[in-house]
């Protein structure tokens, strides 16, 4: 199941979507943060319009005169003009304030009469004009009875009394029904993002499975050849041991036979029995030598002589030339012909990359079978390599085994660094 699942997660299409459903992610959180803050926004905006509309068309040519003077006619006048006219969702409070800080008119007639310092941006809009908008402090004393609303926005603009007086119009509104305002703006644009996201997946989609079967297919043929290479490689090489064999191997002991007859014969010259026993010498190392590459380029039987004979037949020679080696095998002898095969030739392959290019004094071979697989480990004190570097030409072999590997649910892995040595480990699930 784990293979499985691996490939599946390794398939692009499934990629596309996991990236997909990601990116959607990531675009609502930050589109809907954004229209967030553009919908408080305009919010906003749209309480600063209330806030002028009331205060120039309702409130202004309300006003009565002497309204800053305190006197009781002024202020039941104009709240009984007010009263009912200012019935505004989300409305919570109406102040009037003289430019000393007084509150000549409030709905909230305990407040008439207070004085409080204006700040200053509330000073700038009575003299300079505009309209201005904030979250209100209801800690402040002119806050007080505003304190159960919870949150308040506070909307000031500047109106202008009868006799010329400057006084300001401040309106508080509930920030309740600001956010359902906002709510009201992005439940607008919300759907419009996550239908066009989701189209873009939708017409994505069918793209990358047309893209994915395409390159599968090609990946198919690739694997095809890179097999047919490997297979003819494998071939060439048997045709090429079985000549060297059948041909220059017998020639080369029959030579070696012929030499040490001659030099056993009676009357031969002690000078010439010497030349004779030497020549016959390095004709068998010859032998020996060839008999050693055969036994490295030729397929072994691996039916007959198992894995374990197979890989001391192919690490004896190295000891000859001076690398040392040990090997472990740990397998049932039930273990399907494919991954013998398998295992066998990633090692030769790993161990001839180690002695073509390591250069190390070691080599170390274990393979062995777990509950669900098979290990095969290679390592060698080599000089090593960088591993995140392109392979050079000419690695046909190391690539079509890894493919092999990877076709069969397996992993190759490679872990090595200048100077360090290298370890090839090849895992590969029982069937």
């Amino acid at each position: 199941m784990a293979p499985r699942m691996r490939r599946l997660a390794r398939h692009p299409a499934v990629q596309f979507l996991a990236a997909g459903c990601l990116a959607v992610l990531v675009v609502v959180l930050v589109t809907g943060q954004l229209s967030r803050s553009a919908a408080d926004e305009e919010a906003t905006d749209d309480a600063r319009a209330t806030t002028e509309v009331l205060a120039r068309s309702v409130a202004a040519p309300a006003l009565p005169y002497r309204l800053s003077s305190g006197e009781a006619g002024p202020v039941d006048r104009l709240d009984r003009a007010l009263r009912h006219r200012l019935d505004v969702p989300g409305l919570e409070r109406i102040k009037i304030w003289a430019e000393d800080g007084t509150i000549v008119y409030s709905d909230e007639t305990r407040l008439i009469g207070s004085r409080y310092e204006l700040d200053e941006d509330e000073l700038d809009v009575l003299r300079g004009g505009g309209t201005e908008a904030e979250l209100s402090d209801v800690s402040r004393p002119e806050n007080r009875y505003e304190r159960d609303l919870g949150g308040v926005l506070e909307v000031y603009t500047r109106v202008t009394a009868p006799e010329g007086e400057r006084l300001l119009f401040e309106a508080y509104y509930s920030t309740d029904g600001v956010d359902e305002r906002a709510d009201a703006i992005l439940s607008r644009f919300r759907p419009v993002t996550l239908v066009g996201l989701g189209a873009l997946v939708a017409v994505a989609l069918p793209l990358i499975l047309l893209l994915t079967r395409r390159l599968g297919r090609a990946a198919e043929q690739r694997e095809r050849l890179l097999q047919a290479a490997v297979d003819a490689s494998d071939a060439e090489r048997t045709r090429i041991a079985r000549d060297l064999h059948d041909g220059v191997v017998q020639e080369l002991a029959g030579t070696s036979y012929v030499l040490t007859t001659m030099a056993a014969r009676p009357g031969t010259a002690t000078t010439l029995r010497d030349e004779l026993h030497d020549a016959s010498r390095s004709v068998r190392g010859s032998v020996r030598a060839l008999r050693s590459l055969l036994v490295e380029i030729y397929p072994p039987d691996l039916d007959v002589a198992g894995l374990g004979g197979a890989l001391d037949d192919l690490l004896a020679p190295l000891g000859r030339s001076g690398v040392t080696t040990s090997r472990e095998v740990q397998v049932a002898d039930d273990l399907p012909p494919h991954l013998v095969a398998l295992t066998w030739r990633t090692v030769q392959e790993a161990v001839r990359n180690a002695v073509r290019h390591g250069g190390g004094s070691h080599l170390d071979v274990s393979v062995r079978q777990e509950p669900d697989q098979v290990v095969a480990v290679v390592r060698d004190d080599g000089r090593g390599f960088d591993v995140d570097a392109p392979l050079p030409a000419g690695h046909l072999g190391l690539r079509g085994v890894r493919s092999l590997v990877e076709e069969a649910g397996g992993s190759w892995t490679v872990e090595s660094a200048p100077g360090a040595g290298t370890t090839v480990r090849m895992q590969v699930p029982l069937p």
